[in-house]
């Protein structure tokens, strides 16, 4: 069975050596000291360890099913989901007037990543609630937050999101689902909804759902669409639980990953529901609740691949096959461990560069997150450019590592027992559902390099380069600040030739979008390992701390640089070369 450990270590450097946030100008930061975030993430550690993480292979194999109208999860889920809700894990970041802690973004991203580790599968309960919890915050009256929102942030209730219909997924504008005002100001709701992600299940008393359909008068497309508060059970008027809603589950998917999620086929035949926002203004309600789910993704993408790297070094340490070419290193054994060999080697710093370079970007992205919530607009709109290069490279980054730590594992890889191959299987939806990659990449090249006139991705160049600059003259930063350099430069060439051609042709800025998606993503990771190794390098100075921590860090960060980085000029060839060749077939041709 695999194994996991949370790597409070690094998260630890990543916080207070990297992002310093205990002397960061955010509204609760200063609280966020050594000693505290220390202490949440050794108990985080516990939970993720010693709860989650047993149940991740058997959830896997179990599974959720359907009887009798209700979904039952795994074995053990239901006791683990009440042993989260009464330590207050789900509500770390919850406005406290609706029974939250109160503590920055940050804390729920830092900790959420030790619980995607261990189970990806179980914390999709509880990660749908959050975002439906912040739809209703923002878009909510007051007597609809007053109503819904302290069940769930106990997770007492849970909550989910209902975009897809069976004939449109990214085409929201196509859906059917109806809306039909009622005398009382409810609407009745009649539609079918697919791939709801904790549709529904056996671990909480009620399930809010947030779903989109179309009320008269709101014309065609998606701006006709609103959105709907629909409970599994109605709610009376002094809290306590009524009346079973007209929302049933038609059918539990059968699915490639993540089997203890439930995800489900939903069906409203005339189900009471609120309005949540404005009438036929749905859109802008529910993308607070996606790109919020976008940046939960972003973090599962890096999270299940920390959780195969582990097992995957494991097993090259502990695995004898051959003999290192350069002589013997094991002469006790009968063959050396797989660890010394250097295509092995590859592939583990490939894996190791990849997840602690995204978990400083997922990090610095919750710090945007922070400051955006207290009205910085700069921040927020930073954090708009970010979030498909977050999706999007690290959720295609997370497969692809997953899919290395089970090559490690030669054909024992393959075989269910090891575990390996469930890392992979659940992975690989991060890179589809909340919008799939390649729509992400869309939204980046066709509409956020354009926002406010460009200049959230000039605000970005300008943080690229401030960065090279405060290096100059450090030697010690040799061979890192100058490949982030060449890579910045090639982004900005990339993005120059959609502006050149884009408008004439928009097939040339479409046909490189992906590419685009991909370097800017590794110009990110980049910027990451310039600011780990720099405080990995004045730590070093100082004489403090773990020395050979430190050391791995800058040697992980030239290898990124030297590895990894280069295939921004790949991307870029990628980009110049145009559409021709990518439309050169008609669709016969194929």
């Amino acid at each position: 069975m695999p194994s996991y450990a949370a790597p409070v270590k690094d998260m630890q450097f990543v916080l207070h050596e990297v992002l310093m946030v205990s002397t960061a100008d955010i509204p609760g930061y200063s609280d966020l000291d050594p000693s505290f975030t220390q202490a949440v993430l050794d108990e985080a550690a516990k939970v993720a360890q010693d709860i989650l993480a047993p149940l991740n292979g058997a959830g896997d194999r179990e599974g959720c099913s359907l009887e009798n109208g209700v979904v039952r999860t795994p074995a053990g889920f239901k006791q683990a989901f009440e042993t989260l809700r009464e330590g207050g894990w789900m509500s770390l970041d919850a406005a406290p007037e609706y029974g939250g802690q109160g503590l920055p973004y940050l804390m729920h991203s830092v900790v959420n990543e030790a619980f995607v580790s261990a189970n990806m599968a179980f914390n999709m309960y509880q990660g749908l609630t959050h975002g439906a919890y912040s739809a209703i915050l923002v878009h909510g009256t007051d007597a609809q937050k007053t109503k819904w929102l302290p069940k769930m942030v106990s997770c007492e209730w849970t909550g989910t999101m209902n975009l897809t219909e069976p004939h449109c997924g990214t085409d929201l504008g196509m859906m059917s689902t109806k809306a039909d005002p009622q005398a009382d100001g409810s609407y009745k709701i009649s539609g079918q909804k697919i791939f709801i992600s904790a549709g529904d299940h056996d671990m909480a008393s009620n399930i809010v759902h947030l779903v989109l359909a179309k009320a008269p008068g709101g014309g065609e497309g998606t701006k006709g669409i609103s959105l709907f508060i629909v409970p599994k059970v109605l709610v009376n008027d002094d809290g306590s639980l009524g009346a079973r809603n007209a929302v049933s589950v038609g059918k539990v998917e059968d699915k490639m990953g993540i089997h203890g999620s439930a995800t489900c086929v939903m069906n409203y035949d005339g189900a009471t529901g609120w309005l949540l926002g404005d009438l036929h203004k749905g859109m802008k309600a529910m993308f607070t609740m996606m790109n919020e789910a976008r940046l939960g993704v972003a973090l599962q993408g890096y999270a299940v691949a920390e959780a195969a790297y582990q097992n995957a070094l494991a097993y090259a340490k502990d695995r004898l096959q051959g003999r290192a070419v350069t002589g013997v290193e094991n002469s006790n054994g009968p063959a050396d461990p797989l660890i010394v060999h250097p295509d092995i080697r590859r592939n583990l710093m490939e894996q190791k560069s990849f997840v602690e370079g995204a978990r400083a970007l997922t990090f610095w992205g919750a710090t945007l997150i922070d400051r955006a919530h207290q009205g910085d607009a700069a921040a927020d709109g930073l954090i708009g450019l970010l979030t498909p290069v977050l999706k999007g490279f690290q959720t295609d980054k997370g497969f692809e590592m997953a899919v290395q730590a089970q090559q490690v594992w030669g054909g024992h890889g393959y075989i269910e027992d090891s575990g390996m191959s469930q890392f992979a299987r659940d992975a690989r939806i991060a890179m589809i559902y909340e919008g799939a990659n390649g729509v992400q990449a869309l939204d980046l090249v066709g509409r956020k390099l354009a926002t406010d006139g460009g200049k959230h991705v000039m605000a970005f160049f300008d943080i690229v380069k401030a960065e090279c600059k405060a290096h100059d003259g450090d030697d010690r930063m040799t061979g890192l600040v100058e490949p982030l350099k060449t890579a910045s430069k090639q982004l900005q060439q990339a993005g120059m030739y959609f502006m050149t051609n884009g408008m004439k042709n928009p097939n040339a800025a479409l046909a490189g979008s992906y590419d685009f998606m991909h370097m800017m993503g590794h110009v990110c990771l980049a910027l990451m390992w310039v600011r780990m190794a720099k405080a990995a390098q004045d730590a070093l100075d100082a004489g403090t701390g773990d020395r050979g921590f430190y050391e791995a860090k800058i040697a992980t960060a030239r290898f990124y640089m030297a590895r990894q980085l280069p295939a921004c000029g790949m991307h870029l060839a990628r980009i110049e070369s145009g559409a021709d060749t990518v439309m050169a077939l008609g669709p016969e041709a194929f």
